[in-house]
């Protein structure tokens, strides 16, 4: 019997089927036996018969996903999906079934030989997987640009590589949290690379210049989230069952929400279903912006709509593909060819009350819970500066204009004590540095406050984009001040990046520049969904998070002291990015917790992890407490992994020399400094007690601030000058 009854799916575009089917069904049989898929044993092993390649049928698949391209391209976009499956299976009979890491990474070395992103193919291939790949390569890149190939490259590379994680977790018979699953998953899943093949269908790439852009990449994060979630309900009893695989959202779910299989499936369904009308809704909202930010001309746009549409196809013909392949669970499901429009209507119906659901948050009594606690296994250290930092930001925060827009006054600011929090998370700081550590971290909290003050209350969404447009002026890469601010969010941004960006080289710059961008982007994203009632899904809150906490900014300038001795690419690893994330994410769930009263209660707010699990889930507050404190030691747990197993064997497998190591060893203690520090302000600041939230904010002074300034659309808060300069 089936482990579980596949849930209803939301399917909300019907299914179409390319009438080259039968074509690239013979074109890609003579293809595999040609690079020596079929019935060629490896290593004594037969990966696949003529059977195994049949039954699979993934011609169909590929006619599904891809149902107006022409037979030509048809044709190679099924090798390509034959060519990723035999590798999946590939790496699963030869290196996962008998875990084998050290031939495993030597075999996955050797693949990037057959993708160059410039010039060509010079290495002789040894086996079904380089034959294919160095064969599809030449067939594919050539009609590309640069940026395409880049970025497909690097897709490939990524859905390669990260089979080691999975063969890493099965060798430890290590179950990953929620969080790791789904930043991985979509790596090694491979989605991000089938987005690309979308473009290569349509016959139109993503502009360059917004092909990285928050919307876009919104759109393929959310496709592969879909593709991958379905594929593990779908694949459940094939993975766990049969092969002993970890790497399933099912299982993820039943294990950490400790969940019977069927309700940890329904759960993955709500998921599923919600990143897919996260598709929707930034498709409808988001992406005409963006065409019209960038002043895209009309081929982009038909590509970008292209893409859409490709992304939805491919979304429907996946759902069809699974409900007949034979390598799937799938047993009792309809097999009726196409969706039909009945079924896309009644997909709609069933889950509109999910989709209603995300848009009605409310204002909620918080019920009493005890102030949290929090067991960090790193010692707590203090610079010897403090009373002179609490002193310099003042006298800063006075002079920028902070204490006089009405949002804050030196009384609230001191109680504050931002200064508290640079000299705990930077505990070897040097005055100067500690000053500069507490004036960014004074900017955001204050800038965390404005935006939705003055954009959220008003909903004024042409000044929210005109003041997120500002403050990215006052960053100008060549330090040329090109605008004069006008209000303190602006004044101190641009002395803070004069005083920050100089020392930094033109590329650290630019790089950032970046990271401010996003958290300016995400305070914009915020206010955005304050004005819709919008309570975000958990991966969307998650990912914007990190942004938003100004979590993104703070790496970037711990990064920058190290940049002299830590080669670019190694930030890149998979290792320095699970420190990295893992910090961010303990650190900003142990603000959501401690300001959960102030945010739900207070300020109507709905960007807090234990309100997104609450609404997601539909549990009790202190379920989502629970759920939330066991994510927060999950991730505390995937930081010291990271950092005591993990970043020493990096050190051996990329033969590091003593200086890098020596970099990235501190810069993995700067990473407990910062938890620990974050962890300790949260307690020891009055910006969470209930005396504090209860203090009104100078009205008056707020009012009195619109009689000045610039005035006309768009301009509110650029008319929110300070009463001092």
């Amino acid at each position: 019997m089936q482990p579980f009854q596949l849930p209803e799916f939301y399917t909300p575009h019907p299914a179409r089927l390319n009438p080259n089917l039968e074509r690239a069904r013979v074109h890609t049989r003579a293809w595999a036996h040609e690079m020596d898929m079929i019935d060629v044993p490896q290593h004594g092993t037969v990966v696949w018969t003529d059977d195994d390649l049949e039954s699979h049928d993934y011609a169909l698949l590929c006619a599904y996903t891809h149902p107006d391209c022409d037979g030509e391209t048809l044709d190679l976009i099924t090798d390509w999906y034959v060519w990723v499956f035999y590798f999946d299976d590939h790496f699963v009979e030869l290196y996962k079934r008998n875990p084998d890491i050290k031939g495993a990474q030597a075999y996955l070395d050797r693949l990037p030989l057959f993708m160059p992103v410039n010039g060509v193919i010079t290495a002789t291939p040894a086996n079904p997987v380089e034959k294919g790949l160095a064969d599809l390569w030449r067939r594919t890149v050539p009609s590309h640009s640069l940026d395409w190939r880049e970025r497909f490259a690097s897709n490939t590379k990524h859905l390669l590589d990260e089979s080691m994680w999975e063969l890493h977790n099965i060798s430890a018979h290590r179950l990953s949290n929620p969080i790791e699953y789904i930043e991985m998953r979509r790596k090694v899943g491979g989605a991000p690379w089938s987005a690309n093949l979308v473009e290569h269908a349509v016959g139109l790439e993503v502009p360059a210049q917004i092909a990285l852009s928050r919307p876009i990449g919104v759109l393929r994060d959310t496709f592969s989230d879909a593709v991958h979630l379905r594929n593990d309900l779908f694949s459940y009893e094939r993975e766990v069952l049969d092969e002993g695989e970890l790497s399933n959202s099912v299982l993820v779910f039943e294990k950490f929400l400790d969940l019977p299989t069927q309700d940890a499936a329904e759960a993955v369904n709500d998921l599923l279903t919600s990143r897919l009308h996260q598709f929707e809704h930034t498709a409808l909202t988001e992406v005409p912006l963006l065409l019209d930010e960038h002043a895209i001309d009309p081929i982009g746009r038909a590509a970008v709509l292209g893409y859409v549409k490709g992304l939805q196809d491919w979304q429907a013909g996946g759902h069809e593909w699974h409900l007949r392949s034979s390598r799937y669970m799938n047993k009792g499901l309809r097999t009726q060819p196409g969706t039909s429009a009945a079924d896309v209507l009644g997909s709609y119906a069933r889950t509109m009350p999910q989709r209603l659901k995300q848009f009605t948050a409310t204002p909620k009594i918080v019920e009493p819970y005890p102030r949290p606690t929090y067991d960090i296994p790193f010692v707590l250290g203090m610079a010897p500066h403090l009373d002179q930092c609490r002193e310099e930001v003042i006298a800063w925060s006075e002079e920028v204009g902070f204490h006089g827009e009405g949002i804050w006054d030196e009384a609230k600011n001191r109680r504050f004590d931002l200064a508290l929090a640079s000299v705990c998370m930077d505990p070897d700081g040097t005055p100067s540095e500690l000053f500069l550590s507490a004036a960014w971290l004074t900017w955001g909290t204050y800038g965390d406050d404005f935006y939705p003050w003055v954009f959220g209350r008003l909903k004024d969404l042409a000044g929210l984009k005109s003041q997120t447009a500002r403050l990215k002026l006052c960053m100008p890469l060549d330090l040329v001040p090109t605008i004069v601010p006008v209000n303190a969010v602006e004044r101190s941004l641009a002395d803070l990046w004069q005083k920050t960006a100089a020392p930094m080289s033109p590329e650290f710059r630019s790089t950032f520049r970046k990271a401010v961008d996003a958290m300016l982007d995400a305070w914009a994203w915020e206010v955005i969904n304050i004005q819709q009632n919008r309570i975000p899904d958990p991966v969307d809150y998650l990912e914007m998070r990190r942004s938003t906490f100004g979590s993104e900014l703070t790496t970037s300038l711990s990064r920058f002291s190290h940049s002299t001795t830590v080669p670019p690419e190694i930030w890149g690893t998979r290792v320095v990015q699970t420190m990295e994330r893992s910090a961010m994410d303990y650190t900003f769930m142990v603000n959501d917790t401690i300001s959960y009263l102030k945010e739900i209660q207070y300020e109507g707010e709905v960007h807090n992890m234990v309100r997104v699990v609450e609404n997601f889930l539909g549990v009790s507050q202190p379920r989502a407490f629970e759920i939330t404190f066991k994510l927060m030691d999950a991730r505390l747990g995937q930081f010291v992994q990271a950092v005591d197993v993990d970043l020493p064997k990096l050190f051996e497998d990329l033969s590091l020399d003593s200086a890098t190591r020596a970099s990235l060893t501190r810069y993995a203690d700067e990473l407990k400094d910062w938890i620990v520090g974050v962890t300790h302000w949260h307690v020891e600041t009055s910006r969470y007690h209930e005396e504090e939230i209860r203090t009104p904010v100078n009205a008056h002074l707020l009012a009195g601030a619109f009689n000045r300034g610039p005035s006309g659309l768009g301009t509110s808060a650029a008319r929110l000058v300070a009463v001092k300069r």
